[in-house]
């Protein structure tokens, strides 16, 4: 039997914030959401690019570290 100290909610996995973080901004790039202040597709496509890859590596910095089951 799962002991309950192990196991915690789902929103407060890392690897689940990481993974939505790479799924925003993939999914932002792909409907060319633009954020405001930025010119140019070139800008747009660079934040994109390093919003996904920060969150990639925070979902597999938290899956590495985790140290409980989620629900």
């Amino acid at each position: 039997m799962d002991n309950p100290d192990d196991i915690k909610n789902w929103y407060e996995s890392r690897t689940v914030w990481g993974g939505a973080l790479a799924l925003a901004a993939s999914l932002a790039g792909l409907f060319g959401i633009e954020i405001v202040g930025l010119a140019g597709d070139e800008a747009v496509t660079a934040l994109t690019a390093a919003a996904s890859a920060v969150g990639a590596a925070i979902a597999i910095f938290g899956r590495f570290d985790a140290r409980h089951r989620i629900r």
